[in-house]
Parts: structure tokens; C-alpha cells; sequence
């Protein structure tokens, strides 16, 4: 039977969300939170391991909220996120940062516990169904013959990632007529409006297609992407040695590098289901109406995990 692992980037701080841990906030009637939905849905489509990046100071609190519950249905490990997780001499010269590198630092973190195809998702987005079935049948395919490193992405349509409660930062996908990507253009402060969707800017509103299929960090990997990650983090550390307080090593940004150098591959598989998250503290009343409206239509049962 083909193996494939979900990974949970849950190590984040939730800064915009009122300094709580946002990923742990119920949304389902009997106290489930997000990534409960999300394991679900990955199980159901054929993933049988879950690795949860968390920071470890989160551990007794995420275990309590989700792990210890998690881990009695499908096999978990965790992988922790922390600053200090760098390479000397970066490690004493970059002391003072105050939070992790990013998504780039927390799937390297899991290098140790993920040994087979695996898919990354945010801990605090709602990704659906469809997104897990698409991604896992593409994952246990066998790799084709090729020297530039396989990987695969999720898409989802613009129009099904808005907020109600302000502007959200995409990664706009332009992909050719084999599904295959040729750019992600990070976007910030796009809006929803009458027409559809446009970014706010200074100046106005500049319309974009609300068509446009935009990532959400859901990416399909395989083990020797690590080696990838190992080396463009050291990379990454010397150019930001003038903002190291701020710079952040993101996977779109890392993907975004291995296509122009044509070092990879990018597939793009597209879900047509709406996505949902908990971007803005106003968020929480959406999601839950939306949660609720998927039991009702039968998505989902009253109790996840019986």
C-alpha cells in the first residue's frame, strides 16, 4: 500500500488573531478545530501518518487541544520550529531574532520524522475534500525520469479564498497548458468587491481575475526536497544578514527560485472547493457557519471521530 504523510505547519504565532493560538480555536459542534476537519479529510484520502510542526513551548497545550486525541486513530509525530534551529555562526550572531524562519525552516524541521511523499498545509486553513484526493493520488504516482525535483501544488480558485474582513495575501499561479507552473506572483491586500476581486493599493483598486488560480501553502514533496531546503537555508542566512530580524524563508519564494533557475518542476492539480480559514479574529463566526452548513449537507457527521 502507498505511503504518504500530511504535514500541519502549526508553529505559527497568530499575531493578527489577538496574540491567541489561533489554530487552536474551536469551530465544530463538539469543540473540533480545523486541523481536525483537515486530518480528516487527508485520511479519508488515503494519508495514514500525521507530522505536526509546532514550537515546543506550544507542546502541552497542543497535545491537550488535538494531539493526544489525534494520535489514538492515525500514526503521529511531531517535528518543533524554533529560531534558534540554525546553523552556527548563525545561531549566536542572529540571537536576538524573536520568532522562526518560516515555512521554509518548518517543513526542514520534519526531515528526521518524514521519510515518504507528503503534503504540507497551514494548521488554520480549511482546504476540503477534493484538495486531499487530488494531491494523494498524485503523490503515490510513480515519479517520472527527470533531473529537475518533482513537486506539486494545490490550486484554488481566487474567488474561493476571499476574506469578508479585509485583504489577504495570495500567490498568484500562471500555468501552462500541461498544468505545469510557470510563475507564482505573491499578491497582498487583495479584496473582495462587487465585481469580483482587486487589489487595494494607495492609489485604488486594480481589478484581478477572480478566476485566477492562487496557491494556499499546500504543497505536494518528496524526501529529497530536504537536501533542497538544507542548502538554500544556509544560502538564505548569509543574504539576509542586514534583516535577519525580519527575512523569512518561504516555501512560494523557494519554489519560485527552483522554477527560474529550472531546477524544478511544479504540477498544478485545482480544487473547486471553497476554502475557508481563520485569517482575521472576525473570521471565527464565518467559519463556523461554514462548518456547520457542511454537516448539514452530510460533508461531514455531527462527531468527527466517533
Amino acid at each position: 500500500m502507498a505511503k504518504a504523510t500530511l504535514v500541519i505547519m502549526a508553529a505559527g504565532i497568530g499575531s493578527r488573531f489577538g496574540g491567541g493560538i489561533k489554530q487552536l480555536e474551536p469551530v465544530g459542534p463538539n469543540g473540533e478545530i480545523i486541523m481536525d476537519y483537515s486530518i480528516y479529510d487527508a485520511m479519508e484520502a488515503g494519508f495514514d501518518k500525521v507530522v505536526f510542526v509546532i514550537r515546543k513551548d506550544l507542546e502541552e497545550d497542543f497535545k491537550e487541544v488535538i494531539g493526544n486525541r489525534i494520535e489514538k486513530i492515525v500514526d503521529v509525530a511531531y517535528a518543533f520550529q524554533e529560531k534558534t534551529d540554525i546553523p552556527e555562526p548563525y545561531k549566536t550572531n542572529y540571537a536576538d531574532r524573536v520568532k522562526p524562519w518560516g515555512t521554509g525552516q518548518a517543513i526542514l524541521c520534519c526531515k528526521d520524522v518524514v521519510h515518504e511523499p507528503f503534503l504540507v498545509i497551514n494548521a488554520d486553513d480549511y482546504y476540503g475534500k477534493e484538495a486531499y484526493v487530488e494531491a494523494f493520488q498524485h503523490l503515490i504516482k510513480a515519479q517520472k525520469e527527470s533531473d529537475k525535483v518533482q513537486i506539486s501544488m494545490v490550486g484554488f480558485v481566487l474567488g474561493n479564498t476571499l476574506s469578508e474582513n479585509g485583504g489577504v495575501t495570495r500567490g498568484i499561479c500562471m500555468v501552462d497548458e500541461n498544468k505545469i507552473l510557470t510563475d507564482v506572483v505573491e499578491t497582498s491586500n487583495i479584496i473582495k468587491t462587487e465585481t469580483g476581486a482587486a487589489v487595494q493599493t494607495e492609489g485604488g483598486e486594480i481589478p484581478v481575475d477572480v478566476n485566477s488560480l492562487v496557491s494556499m501553502n499546500m504543497w505536494g514533496l518528496t524526501p529529497d526536497f530536504f537536501d533542497i531546503l538544507d542548502t538554500g537555508f544556509v544560502t538564505f542566512l548569509n543574504e539576509n544578514a542586514d534583516n535577519y530580524m525580519k527575512a523569512e524563508y518561504l516555501l512560494p519564494t523557494i519554489v519560485g527560485g527552483l522554477l527560474r533557475r529550472e531546477a524544478a518542476e511544479v504540477t498544478v492539480l485545482q480544487s473547486n472547493d471553497k476554502w475557508f480559514g481563520v485569517t482575521y479574529k472576525e473570521d471565527k463566526d464565518y467559519v463556523v457557519a461554514s462548518v456547520r452548513s457542511l454537516i448539514e449537507a452530510g460533508v461531514y457527521p455531527d462527531k468527527l471521530f466517533g
